[in-house]
């Protein structure tokens, strides 16, 4: 087997570098030292770096203005993002750009798509439900208006209609302040999952802050009535699904590059931090920890790259994509977990200091370990999955 990247992915991959070299993860006050979130607005400056290096279209049909590539590119960038606490939604915004290419209205994808690689466009998703602990697309009920009023009453589905009517709350809406179309997962009348694109100002929409365990601005948004074009709605069967699997695999290439960086800061820290004349990287207690989590992101990495390649080629497997899918999120949720727990450690007190951005990773640590659900969501998952599709 060949493991390694294309020519076109490892571009994308030096493109990214270059780009995020000169971000500073200390950029925005201390998550640590400020009550409410630390910025109202994304990095727009790296947003537009972003996409002057074609890095926004990177997933995106050339007809589109993309370089067409798939899902392990994007996750290659992610990783890089994330080891500067990259402040832009970089995830949410491709992967809804993508789902919408697969799924969704091609003239409304031909008007918001390009748009979208230029940089002119920020797009995100609520993909947390009402509590976070239930299916997302619950949350929100997407009817059929076929009189073309606003009546929630109806329960009515005739193909005829051009308007949906929303209602319902997702919460923890990242950059949601930030974003112009909010991707919706709704359900219909007789139980269908769906896609919803939402403009961020529409009628109906309600945008209330919150903030997240990194310090960034999330939103609860509640939709009241809110109405939609037939075409800003994705109804293909497994959309809502797909787009979701890009989510959580986007979330554990971040948690990789998160760890990596934290572990390298780790590593040089022990390197210079002497004890009874000696490195404590020396120390047998110190090298075995640092060991145990190198071990941590080898399996986080080897398990995103088979998430991501199943994703990309649909190739089939023992168990349904969604299994490698839960695996790399187990691992990528215990994996920055652990290695942030333990380059704290390994820091001493110096790894709580705030001048210090260690203390930054660890929060943007615990954010991404529970973001789409965390390890023990997914060992239930894989749990099912391997009730339903038994091994051997």
């Amino acid at each position: 087997m060949d493991f390694t990247f294309t020519e076109e992915q490892q571009a994308a991959v030096e493109a990214a570098r270059a780009i995020f070299s000169g971000v500073e993860p200390d950029g925005v006050p201390s998550p640590a030292l400020t009550p409410g979130a630390v910025a109202e607005d994304i990095d727009r400056p790296l947003w537009a770096q972003l996409a002057a290096g074609d890095l926004l279209g990177l997933t995106l049909a050339p007809e589109h203005g993309g370089a067409g590539l798939d899902p392990v590119a994007l996750c290659l960038v992610l990783r890089e993002s994330a080891k500067v606490l990259a402040r832009v939604p970089l995830l949410e915004t491709c992967a809804v750009a993508m789902s919408l290419q697969r799924d969704g209205d091609p003239d409304l994808a031909a008007e918001l798509l390009p748009r979208v690689g230029r940089g002119e466009l920020v797009l995100t998703v609520g993909a947390n439900g009402r509590t976070g602990h239930d299916p997302a697309e619950l949350a929100v009920t997407a009817l059929r208006d076929s009189n073309g009023k606003n009546d929630r009453s109806s329960s009515s589905d005739s193909s005829d209609s051009s308007v949906w009517v929303l209602d319902g709350v997702q919460s923890g809406v990242p950059w949601a302040h930030s974003a112009d179309w909010i991707a919706v997962p709704a359900h219909t009348a007789d139980g269908r999952a769906v896609l919803a694109l939402v403009h961020r100002t529409a009628e109906g929409v309600t945008l209330a802050e919150q903030v997240s365990t990194s310090g960034e601005l999330l939103a609860e948004v509640r939709l009241d009535g809110a109405r939609i074009e037939d075409r800003a709605l994705i109804d293909t069967p497994g959309a809502w699904e797909w787009l979701r699997a890009v989510l959580t695999t986007g979330t554990c290439a971040l948690a990789l590059g998160l760890g990596e960086t934290a572990l390298s800061m780790t590593s040089e820290y022990t390197g210079k931090r002497e004890q009874f004349g000696f490195p404590v990287a020396t120390f047998q207690s110190v090298a075995v920890q640092a060991a145990d989590r190198y071990i941590d992101l080898r399996a986080m990495e080897v398990t995103l790259w088979q998430a991501a390649w199943r994703i990309s080629t649909g190739t089939a497997g023992a168990l349904p994509v969604a299994g490698d899918i839960a695996v790399a999120k187990i691992w990528a949720s215990d994996g920055v977990r652990r290695i942030v727990q333990t380059a704290q450690h390994l820091h001493g007190g110096f790894g709580a200091d705030t001048d210090y951005p260690l203390h930054r990773f660890h929060a943007w640590a615990k954010q991404i370990e529970l973001s789409l659900g965390p390890a023990a969501a997914h060992e239930e998952a894989l749990g099912d999955l391997l009730a339903a599709h038994p091994l051997g």
